[in-house]
């Protein structure tokens, strides 16, 4: 039966292999789950990331912009 899965070898700096070691032994977890984990958190985030952008790219296409008022409430709001 043909596996669902696919090889990738990744060279990694000394820092991050004795790190992700050290994960392994607190976690009890292989690096290969912990490599795995991590990968599928960042492909997420990236891809709502690129998918936010193209929506406000289409909505600038479309000259929807936020009035002058509603940016000044948003600095006002991060600002303090």
């Amino acid at each position: 039966m043909p596996t669902l899965e696919k090889m990738l070898n990744v060279r990694l700096p000394q820092a991050t292999h004795t790190r992700l070691e050290q994960l392994t032994k607190a976690t009890g977890r292989t690096k290969s789950f912990l490599a795995v984990e991590a990968l599928e958190a960042y492909i997420e985030q990236q891809a709502w990331q690129i998918a936010e952008v193209k929506a406000g790219i289409e909505e600038a296409d479309r000259g929807e912009f936020a009035t002058e008022q509603e940016m000044q409430s948003i600095f006002a709001k991060y600002a303090s």
